[in-house]
């Protein structure tokens, strides 16, 4: 279906968006016709990956957010509604990690707090600031990265794994799949879709080809979709590839 007939034209933001599969998914929403804004929390990285992508002819801007911090949130989202008067699409790739042969029982709970204030409540402070710039929208989409890590259906990393590693990365990935939740259940009946999405393990640093990674823009694209949805798609789900994750 052509981006036309979805009706995918507007503004973006995309957190997390310098670099990696962030940047992927910048390109993508530009190249079907949206004005995107790279969200990152330094400045300078923010402005290089969108000129970058504006030297290829496509309309992108530079954005500084901290999701972790309330202030540098709110900052933009006056921002954009100051420039643009509304918004289309948000897309919450921004993440933190641990380390990942940490355990539950021998996690450090001030790292976790930490991973958490960006994964689960980063998502989350995001969602709540720019929701009513996104109300505005006729064809409001949110999209929660997410992971299979989160997931108890994922056979090779998910929550009831063998080892039980990763544990609070996992576990902030599986609180974003109940927020998403919950946002849906608030949001039905309106115009806005919002769902989580697992990119799938993506070859995001070196020598995670031979781990069976896939190239970014595969990842980026499980994203993407799910900002494009038509009116008639799914929300409160959680996707890789367009299919139903457990």
């Amino acid at each position: 279906m052509a981006a036309e007939e979805r009706d995918v034209f507007g503004v973006a933001l995309v957190t997390g968006g310098a670099r990696g599969i962030g940047f992927e998914v910048v390109r993508q929403l530009a190249q079907q016709g949206m004005t995107v804004i790279v969200g990152a929390r330094d400045r300078a990285k923010a402005s290089i990956a969108a000129e970058e992508l504006s030297g290829d002819g496509l309309d992108v801007r530079a954005g500084t957010i901290d999701v972790a911090d309330g202030d540098s949130v709110g900052e933009l989202a006056d921002w954009v509604a100051g420039e643009f008067g509304r918004l289309n699409v948000l897309v919450n790739n921004a993440a933190a990690f641990a380390d990942w042969s940490e355990t539950a029982s021998g996690a450090d709970l001030e790292d976790s707090r930490a991973v958490l204030d960006t994964n689960l409540f980063g998502t989350w402070r995001v969602c709540q600031a720019f929701l009513p710039l996104i109300r505005l929208s006729e064809h409001g989409r949110i999209v929660n990265v997410a992971s299979g890590s989160g997931s108890h259906g994922d056979p090779q990393f998910g929550l009831a794994t063998p080892g039980g590693t990763a544990a609070t990365y996992a576990i902030s990935k599986a609180a974003v799949l109940s927020l998403t939740s919950k946002l849906a259940a608030e949001l039905d009946g309106t115009s806005i879709l919002i769902n989580s999405v697992d990119p799938g393990l993506t070859a995001t640093a070196p020598g995670m080809e031979e781990m069976g990674a896939r190239p970014i823009p595969d990842g980026a694209s499980s994203v993407a979709w799910a900002g494009t949805l038509p009116d008639d798609g799914p929300s409160g789900g959680f996707f890789r590839d367009g299919k139903p994750m457990p």
